[in-house]
């Protein structure tokens, strides 16, 4: 016999709530203390593993890490439009496109010499060419499921927030040494950051003009997220032997809502003020999340995915880094 509506919200609030709670942890030591608050959702999740376990709060925590998740990818697409797209120019535009194909290419070729998974080196090399943590949890919800499935997606959160906090230290290091303009060091740090929050940080501890032209370039990776995510499940259906479980739905209906939004925004149909109250809508969507999901693995897990993953996430970051530079200062492809 199905619950009424009622019955439902009452079995999903403990876990929504402890959910939000920690978000809420989370974000005051981001504001606080500087660090990233990704970061701190997933730890801080990790720390309460208990409360994932069969319970009265197990039922919304899952729910949250799925469907809540959803919702914060499709929010993102009120955040990026056509315009941003065009403002670039199409050289970069071309680097941006092939940051992410290459880096994926470049993962799953990797993953072989170093005992990974297809369906690890996909998860990784997305979400260090796209955006990070969001792209992780969003491409793990395509990707074919298997007993690794929340190991591996924890490891890339929290491999990518790592990653991605040391870059918001070193590349405006490494764009001062190599004497670029703040739009040049803009361009770079927005093409190569893998979280939107260090991305920021990292471009405005620049300068104004550097950290907007950073945000920008950043969420223009943003916007890639859509086609990925409708491509894999197409990719992945086609082999059986990658496939264990049930395949996921040819277009999610999350990357619906993105393209949806994306596309309204590029009309600007969404006021300004709609726009920025989505934005922090799917802020806070993504980091309840990633909070439910590290109540619900298991951290001995995690530290089993051995030397290779480690290797793995860091190699993509690198190749993507040094990819935009061979663009930007090679080919002089944003100057």
């Amino acid at each position: 016999m199905s619950m009424t509506v009622a019955e439902r919200a009452r079995t999903l609030f403990p876990g929504l709530m402890v959910s939000a709670l920690v978000a809420l942890a989370a974000q005051f030591v981001a504001e606080h203390y500087g660090a990233p608050a990704m970061l701190m959702a997933l730890l801080f999740g990790i720390a309460l593993n208990f409360l994932g376990e069969p319970g009265p709060t197990s039922p919304g925590i899952d729910f949250t890490a799925r469907h809540v998740l959803r919702l914060g990818v499709a929010v993102l697409g009120a955040r990026v439009s056509t315009e941003m797209l065009l403002s670039l120019g199409w050289g970069m535009i071309a680097l941006l496109v092939a940051g992410v194909v290459l880096t994926i290419v470049f993962g799953l070729l990797l993953a072989r010499l170093t005992g990974q998974s297809a369906r690890f080196a996909v998860l990784t090399g997305g979400a260090v060419a796209i955006c990070g943590a969001s792209a992780a949890m969003a491409l793990a919800a395509v990707l074919p499921k298997s007993e690794r499935s929340e190991r591996d997606l924890l490891f890339t959160v929290l491999g990518v927030t790592v990653l991605s906090t040391l870059a918001m230290v070193l590349y405006p290091i490494l764009t001062r040494a190599l004497g670029f303009d703040d739009r040049t060091a803009g361009a770079f740090i927005g093409a190569t950051v893998h979280d939107v929050a260090q991305v920021v940080g990292a471009g405005f501890s620049i300068s104004e003009e550097a950290g907007e032209t950073s945000t920008l370039v950043k969420l223009i990776r943003v916007s890639f997220l859509a086609p990925i995510v409708m491509v894999l499940p197409l990719i992945f259906a086609r082999s059986a032997r990658e496939t264990e479980g049930d395949r996921p739905p040819l277009v999610p209906g999350f990357v619906l809502g993105f393209l949806v939004l994306a596309g309204l925004n590029s009309l600007g149909l969404i006021p300004a003020a709609v726009a920025e109250v989505l934005a922090r809508l799917s802020s806070w969507a993504l980091l309840a999340a990633i909070a439910a999901v590290g109540m619900k693995t298991d951290l001995r897990n995690i530290l089993r995915v051995g030397g290779g993953a480690i290797t793995l996430i860091v190699a993509e970051t690198l190749f993507l880094a040094g990819l935009a530079l061979w663009g930007i200062v090679g080919l002089g492809l944003y100057s």
